[in-house]
């Protein structure tokens, strides 16, 4: 067989020197069905030797398309992330999307996922610098932000939730219900939107009612439990009072609940513990922990639409879709 032959091999070729059915060859390619390994096999190989390019696939050639949207994350640990990608994977697969994963604590540039092999990026929090954020806006990729704004002037659709008011609402239950002057608040990484909005949100609170702010109740929690554990641990070996702890996101309250177990301080008789996300664990800690409620799953579902519009040429009708969160009252902050 030629070389200008090879793009019009058949299906039907590809059965005959494989020696099975074309209905064979069709489960294999369209994997609705199993076939045995030994004709997987024979088939593959086949399929390689008369350089067959499935319809579909040369179709995607053609146009471009690759039928997957891409996501890209810094970090995947932790229980936050699995509604926000069950809300995505929701989305992608109803609209017969495949959904690639790029997540690297060391951003790359170019980015993992872009045009060569997706149809358009998620892109979580800081997972891609500005420069990237740039090349994909002059480019006109289609890009969604997840919890992140885009830099001015770019003009890149975004989802995120409220997180100013919700924090300072719980500060505010803290001192106003709970009597509690010396509040710790757990920031996130620096540079993260959604910790400077909460961190705000905390100090407004604080403000309006009379409550001093010291910068030594401000301390590295990370979003992560084992850097919110140390932190506490530090603070209480140095001598530094408190009695109340808003933890910035609930992973952080479970290295917080931790320590002040290992140092023998009762949670909330000594000291109220307050999160923020309610994850999946968040009720079944020790106490049940009060915290603001963000709709992860929605978020997902809400950055999946609007990229799967931006793919089909529809151009967002909002620039930033702000999602509401709600306080959910349990026990560790000092209610019955």
């Amino acid at each position: 067989m030629t070389k200008s032959k090879r793009f019009s091999v058949t299906i039907r070729d590809v059965a005959r020197e494989a020696g099975v059915s074309v209905a064979t060859v069709s489960r294999f390619i369209n994997h609705n069905a199993p076939v045995s390994d030994d004709v997987a096999d024979r088939l593959q190989r086949v399929m390689q030797i008369l350089h067959y390019i499935p319809q579909a696939t040369a179709r995607n050639l053609a146009t471009h398309k690759t039928h997957t949207i891409g996501l890209l994350l810094v970090d995947i640990s932790g229980d936050f992330f699995a509604p926000l990608l069950n809300g995505i994977e929701t989305v992608t697969s109803e609209a017969g999307y495949d959904l690639l994963i790029s997540c690297t604590r060391q951003r790359k540039y170019p980015p993992p996922l872009g045009e060569q092999n997706t149809d358009g990026v998620l892109v979580f929090a800081d997972s891609l610098d500005e420069k990237g954020l740039i090349e994909f806006s002059t480019s006109k990729f289609p890009i969604v932000l997840i919890h992140r704004t885009p830099p001015d002037p770019l003009r890149i659709p975004c989802v995120t939730v409220e997180n100013k008011a919700a924090s300072k609402k719980i500060v505010e239950h803290l001192i106003v219900e709970h009597g509690r002057r010396r509040i710790l608040f757990l920031r996130g990484p620096v540079g993260q939107e959604d910790s400077y909005w909460r961190e705000l949100g905390y100090r407004q609170a604080m403000a309006m009612h009379g409550v001093p702010f010291d910068p030594l109740l401000i301390a590295p929690g990370e979003f992560d439990r084992n850097v919110a554990g140390a932190s506490i641990h530090r603070l209480i070996e140095s001598g530094i009072e408190f009695d109340g702890i808003f933890t910035g996101d609930d992973e952080a309250a479970v290295g917080a609940l931790e320590s002040l177990a290992a140092a023998g301080i009762n949670v909330p008789e000594d000291v109220s513990v307050v999160g923020f996300d309610d994850q999946r664990m968040s009720p079944y800690l020790t106490p049940p922990l009060t915290t603001v409620r963000a709709p992860t799953d929605e978020v997902g579902r809400e950055a999946a639409q609007q990229l799967l519009q931006l793919i089909q040429g529809i151009p967002p009708t909002t620039s930033i879709t702000l999602l509401t969160t709600e306080i959910v009252i349990r026990n560790s902050c000092g209610c019955k």
